[in-house]
């Protein structure tokens, strides 16, 4: 992990004990804490405090025992929840005195923050709480036992999950064995253990103290663990407004123990993460983020504010997300989706006129920012330059939609090598454009992501009528599954999805090859009356495009005829080529 640069440090007394803070930014401007957990020190905030501390006063502390804070003596009943509350008062006393302050913690940062939270001497002192990684556990005293006095095979299974997730927490309460564990290979082994199963990037473990550290910390769970569960509080409600970030892939918490959650905290904004337990480290840009935008819907009057009505407002609010050919069809659907759900959005087309209206759109449909961008993706050197200054005045991008494509009729025969190169630019080297450059800032940034490409049911259904327009889809789906292979080992999913006969004016700009501009008018009209006919709605594709986001599929046929050809394909591919070989002509 790397040091705190910058950082001004002091340190505070309480208890006996001497704790070493650090603090970063303007003092003048809201106080954000935040509390680490175990077996970590204050550092494990680096990446996180930086993005912060331009917007905030931001102060970490080593809990007691941790890192350059002193640990008490002796260590059995020193790192009780009531002596952390202690520290925290104090910490909060010296640098806050006379403002609330908002409240960050992850994993046993967020355990006791817990406490701070919702007893009664800290009340109007904290301002606001952003959890991750760490029920209350008076919460989880009371999940366990409404499982235990009325179990319904639902419940005895997310009990045995969770128990399944907690086997350390067994080890830690035995005697002696933790200690000798860490001071021996565990402690040596701790930082190639978690890269390999955390994928924690970057930085140096300080694993000098580390064995020292998390000998001291089995006491967090010894000193609260049995004794809070056994008899967990029955007033334990939260004094102020709650942000709860939940990544969907902890390896040590189940996302079911937040269920019953809204009955003990009256103010929550629930947030979820495609990520595993250490997020500080991995996720740090959208950490920030959602801090941000939580501390100071608080500091301007409510956390109402930021609750995104949309489906998975939760996954995507804050997120920031491009998507191509958005002026019109699937692409400004797909805008609205993602803004719906609270996402910023870059809505990017040819046309510049049809780009601003979507991006106008979806700021008033939630997004808390859009913007309008205008590129030809078939252009190598303009997407270059697109990628460039969406990284430099945006961000770099949580999820890409490779949208923009056209469409092109008519027999093989009858197909010029000019019409091949026209529809190959756009529909599949605009794509490979758009995962190369945006792609490759995903990768460079560490955090993740996921590249949403629209490919079509013509990509695995033979056609007469439209063998260039089926070759660049069925170019565009294998493309994906590749992308896909690739970079799932950086956290980026990649999703293909595949319509089928979707109500947009792309059957009405389609090019129909070797007929005069009159035929193609009239085939034009006939194609797009036949499809309002079927009239399936662009923004049923949209829905489809997060839910895939959402789950990391791979590949999403999208309405009837799409799921059925796929089927078709995979057991009954004669059948389709039979379909083929009677489809009549355009």
């Amino acid at each position: 992990m790397t040091e705190l640069e910058g950082a001004r440090e002091r340190r505070v007394r309480t208890g006996g004990i001497e704790l070493c803070v650090a603090e970063l930014g303007d003092p003048g401007r809201p106080t954000v804490v935040l509390v680490h957990g175990y077996p970590d020190s204050k550092e494990v905030w680096s990446e996180v405090a930086a993005r912060l501390a331009e917007r905030f006063h931001v102060v970490l502390y080593d809990v007691r025992g941790h890192g350059r804070s002193t640990a008490p003596r002796p260590l059995r009943g020193g790192f009780t929840l009531e002596k952390l509350t202690d520290d925290f008062q104090a910490v909060i006393d010296a640098v806050s005195p006379d403002r609330p302050v908002h409240v960050v913690g992850h994993d046993w940062g967020s355990v006791q923050s817990w406490e701070f939270v919702t007893v009664r001497r800290t009340e109007g002192r904290i301002a606001s709480f952003t959890s991750m990684s760490g029920p209350s556990l008076d919460h989880f005293g009371h999940w366990i036992d409404g499982r235990l006095k009325r179990p319904t095979p639902r419940r005895v299974g997310q009990l045995l999950g969770q128990g399944a997730k907690s086997w350390y927490v067994y080890l830690l309460h035995t005697p002696v064995l933790p200690e000798l564990a860490w001071r021996g290979p565990l402690g040596k082994r701790w930082p190639d253990i978690l890269r390999r199963l955390e994928k924690v990037p970057g930085g140096d473990y300080p694993t000098s103290s580390l064995p020292r550290d998390a000998a001291h910390g089995a006491w967090l769970y010894r000193d609260n663990v049995r004794a809070r569960l056994r008899r967990p509080r029955t007033d334990a409600y939260a004094h102020a407004p709650v942000q709860l970030i939940t990544p969907l892939g902890d390896t040590f918490l189940s996302e079911r123990l937040y269920d019953e959650l809204e009955q003990w905290v009256p103010r929550l904004t629930r947030r979820t993460l495609p990520a595993r337990h250490w997020i500080p480290r991995t996720r740090p840009d959208q950490l920030a983020a959602w801090i941000t935008e939580f501390v100071r819907s608080v500091e301007d009057g409510g956390p109402e504010t930021v609750k995104p009505t949309g489906k998975y407002a939760d996954r995507f609010g804050g997120q920031l997300v491009l998507v191509t050919g958005a002026g019109s069809g699937i692409g400004r659907a797909t805008a609205f989706a993602f803004a719906e759900a609270g996402a910023r959005v870059v809505a990017v087309d040819r046309d510049d006129e049809a780009a601003a209206r979507t991006a106008e759109l979806s700021r008033l449909i939630g997004a808390p920012e859009a913007w309008a961008e205008t590129v030809d993706v078939s252009a190598e050197q303009a997407m270059e330059k697109l990628a460039d200054k969406v990284a430099a005045e945006y961000g770099v991008v949580d999820v890409l939609v490779n949208n923009a494509g056209i469409g092109l009729g008519g027999s093989f025969l009858d197909t010029t090598p000019q019409d091949w190169k026209e529809v190959l630019d756009v529909n599949l080297w605009g794509v490979i454009h758009g995962c190369r450059l945006f792609g490759k800032q995903m990768a460079e940034r560490g955090q993740g992501g996921h590249i949403v490409n629209i490919a079509s049911a013509v990509a695995y259904q033979p056609s007469r009528a439209l063998p260039a327009y089926s070759t660049s889809k069925a170019a565009v789906l294998m493309l994906s599954e590749c992308l896909r292979a690739e970079l799932a080992g950086r956290g980026i999913g990649v999703s293909a999805i595949c319509p089928g006969f979707v109500n947009t004016n792309i059957t009405s700009t389609a090019r129909f090859a070797g007929v005069d501009a009159e035929e193609e008018k009239r085939r034009q009209k006939r194609t797009a009356r036949l499809y309002g006919l079927r009239n399936y709605p662009p923004e049923k594709v949209a829905d489809a495009i997060l839910k895939a986001v959402v789950r990391n599929q791979a590949v999403v046929p999208v309405t009837p005829e799409a799921r059925g050809a796929r089927l078709m394909s995979r057991f009954a591919p004669r059948a389709l080529r039979a379909i083929a070989r009677l489809e009549p002509p355009l």
